[in-house]
Parts: structure tokens; sequence; C-alpha cells
């Protein structure tokens, strides 16, 4: 009987905790959806767009991550921590990856991971500010007013202050702007004051060499990443693929490569750089024209470009294509388009061979994202591929009218003798083959395009 009733009590609490467990589960969540999605915020060190190019800190660090996991990275930005705290609580994504205060109010916010780094809470203000430079948190009289960005995690620090200068100055906290924004209404004078972590004034203040930064507001503080409270298994691969960046020194690496690398501030001063405007390229405005002879969004088509040219005049590849749009020879000719093109007509010769390959594609793809997929398989390896590998997908029951594991396995996988072998690729591809990840970096890069720059 005891031993009836201890296998009872084994059962009930192996099927309470799988219950549980399957519920905090996320990283069977994110293998089932087939990507991460991961929170951030837009600005010159975290996540931001450098002549075409998505780079940042926050983003480095994620696509390690991803890597680690082995699912494709997609993003959702907001300068709002409150509203990304509102996506992760209702799993709409997986982790925010901000440099998140370790503080008692963020523990009854999310799960953090484990510890990434520290950095000071301190005061930036202009160095020639008049009437007064804020030499100590005693110095502050009413009527003064002081700014930060509106962030729960921050709250303890926050009350810290307050607490400090006996309440004298207004603190005002500003939900819809970024770090950066605040810390360029400091310099251009438009504030007096802002509270800002160290590591990132230390960056901003070596392009702004207006601003002071010497006021220490709080001593060392650790920050780190969040995740739900229910996302455990998310929370302990964090930690081990953390552990294994900072042991192998990539995090190291990374962090220096933002927060104390003078080439951060020759990115500030650059045109195509989000901190100085929404630019993606010197061809916006022909792309944003051009784009809608075909019916795309201008930065899909930017996207397409960036692939091909890194938006650089002059390239010619090893097969002589050539133009921002590297089309091959017979084609540009095609095309109208010759070695003498202005930049505007290499773009329209693109466009109108983009069209080309739209109108040979069966009506039958009647999906407007699988459509643009196959239009750029075939802006790449030709429209006979794309439409041979229509044909083996169709042969071996998969539908010939989607790109996803349709239609695109049996482009990268073309052996006749074994459909479904995974090392049939490289024979029978030539040198300059290369599809595999084409398509998909052109959409993942639009997508970060979609974040950082507006319609």
């Amino acid at each position: 009987m005891g031993v009836v009733l201890i296998a009872i009590a084994f059962y009930i609490t192996w099927n309470i905790y799988y219950r549980v467990e399957e519920k905090k589960d996320a990283i069977k969540r994110i293998r089932e959806r087939g990507y991460l999605l991961a929170l951030t915020d837009r600005n010159t060190l975290n996540y931001f767009l450098y002549r075409g190019e998505p780079v940042g800190f926050q983003l480095d660090l994620l696509e390690s991550f991803a890597g680690y996991l082995g699912v494709p990275l997609k993003i959702i930005a907001s300068e709002d921590v409150s509203k990304l705290y509102y996506y992760l609580y209702y799993n709409v994504a997986d982790v925010i990856a901000l440099n998140l205060p370790v503080s008692s109010e963020g523990r009854r916010l999310v799960h953090y991971t484990k510890i990434f780094g520290e950095t000071r809470l301190i005061l930036l203000q202009r160095k020639d500010h008049t009437p007064k430079l804020i030499k100590s948190l005693g110095d502050f009289s009413r009527g003064d007013t002081v700014h930060a960005r509106r962030n729960e995690f921050m709250f303890p620090y926050y009350r810290s202050f307050l607490k400090q200068t006996a309440k004298r100055p207004t603190l005002i906290e500003d939900p819809d702007i970024s770090q950066e924004g605040l810390i360029r209404k400091v310099a251009e004078g438009r504030i007096n004051y802002m509270l800002c972590p160290e590591n990132t004034a230390m960056v901003y203040k070596r392009y702004y060499q207006n601003l002071d930064a010497s006021v220490v507001v709080f001593p060392l503080y650790a920050f780190a990443w969040g995740v739900n409270h229910n996302s455990d298994t998310l929370r302990m691969k964090l930690d081990d693929w953390l552990a294994g960046s900072k042991k192998s020194g990539e995090y190291k690496k990374t962090y220096l490569e933002y927060f104390a690398n003078q080439k951060i501030v020759t990115n500030m001063r650059s045109d195509y750089v989000t901190l100085r405007g929404d630019h993606i390229s010197p061809f916006d405005k022909e792309l944003r024209e051009l784009s809608l002879k075909i019916h795309w969004d201008w930065r899909l088509l930017a996207s397409l470009v960036y692939e091909e040219s890194n938006f650089h005049l002059g390239q010619v590849s090893a097969k002589n294509a050539y133009g921002l749009m590297q089309l091959m020879p017979e084609t540009a000719v095609k095309m109208g388009m010759d070695s003498i093109s202005t930049p505007a007509q290499q773009l329209a010769a693109g466009v109108r061979y983009i069209k080309h390959l739209d109108e040979q594609l069966p009506v039958e793809i009647t999906n407007p994202r699988d459509r643009i997929k196959f239009i750029l398989a075939a802006y790449n390896v030709g429209i006979g591929r794309v439409m041979l590998a229509r044909e083996k997908a169709q042969k071996y029951g998969k539908d010939p009218n989607r790109w996803d594991g349709n239609v695109e396995y049996y482009l990268l996988r073309r052996s006749r003798k074994d459909p479904y072998a995974k090392n049939d690729t490289v024979g029978d591809f030539t040198s300059d083959y290369t599809m595999e990840g084409f398509v998909d970096d052109i959409i993942s890069r639009y997508y970060h395009y979609k974040n950082n720059i507006p319609q």
C-alpha cells in the first residue's frame, strides 16, 4: 500500500512539475515560432543604422545569442521602456535587451539574467551652463528642473536623487524620448540637466564636448537583461551563453567596441547614421520614387541594393556584374543600362529587372510576402533555377507557390538522387552561387530599416 501511495504521489508531483515547466518553457515557444523576438531601443549605442548596416551593442549581443540558440532574430524597438515591458509581460516577445538596472522594483517586473556589468548614475549638464554649474547635489535650488528617461527599473535611483537633493529640483520623467534624445537636448541647451548612466554619458561626451558628467548621483549599480517570470528555460540559456561569452572575451570585445571606441564618434558625424536623420543611403530619394513602380516599400528595395553593392559606386563582381544593383552585362543592356549610366539610371534598370522577373512568375503565387521572396531569389540566381525548384517542390509533395520550407528548400538542396539530403548543396552550385542566406538577409535587414527609418 505504501509503495502505491508513493507511486501516486510521484505521479501527481511529476505531472504538476511537468505542467509548470511546460508553461515556463520559453525555449520551446521560441523554437516553435521559429525565431527569437527581442525588445530594445533605438540609439547610436544599442541599435541603429550606419551607412545601411544595422549595428549596435545590444544588436550584436542579441545576434550572438540567437546564433547560440540556432534561430533567426527579430527585434521590436521603442524608446518607451514601459511599452517594452508590456510586450514582455504578455509574452509578445522573449527578452528585454537593455542595460536594465538591477533593483527591487525590477525584480517584480522581470526575471533578471546574470549581471552584464556595472555603471554609475551621473548628472549630465553643460560645462558653460549659466546661471550655475552644479558641482554637488546640494547646489540645486527650488525651481531647478532635472530630466530623466522614464524607466520603472530606475525608480529606486531616482528616489535616491530626490532624497539627496531634499526634493529641491523638480524631476521630470520623459516617456517618449530616448536617452540619446535627452542628451542632445542638454548639449543644445534646450534642457539644463538630466540623469544618465555614466557609461552612456561618457560615449556621447566625446561627441558633444560641451558636456560635464562629473557629478555622481548614485554609486555603482549592476545591469542585466530581463525575461518574463515564466521564462526559466530562456533565462538559463541566456546565463549559459553570457558565461561563455565572458569567458571567451567576446562580451568584453563587443562592449569596448561601442563604449570605448573613438570610431563611434566618427559614426555619429556621418550623414547616414540614425542620430543625424532618417537616411539610409545617398540614393534614398531615387529609391522612394522607383519603389512605387513595383509597389514595394522603398526600404525593401534599399535592402536589396545594400546586399548587392553596399551602396558603393563602381562595384564589379568576379562574374562582371556591375552597378549599384549588380546586373550582369547582358541583363544590363536589356534593361537600358551601360557602364556610364548614372546612379539613378542604374537603380532604374534594376527596378525594371525586378518588374521583368515579377511578370515571369506564375499568378498562382498570390501571397505578397512569398512573391517578394521568389523575386529576390530569381534576382540572385535567375528565374530558370527558381522555376526548376518549383517543379521539384511540387514533385516531392511541397507547395510550389510557397517559399519558406517549400521552394526555398529545393533551391538550396538540388540533388536528384536524394532531394532530402543535407550535404547535396556545394557540388551542384557554381562558385558564385550565394543563394543561402540571400533572401533572409535582405528581409531581415529590411525589418531593421523599418525599425529605424520611417516610411
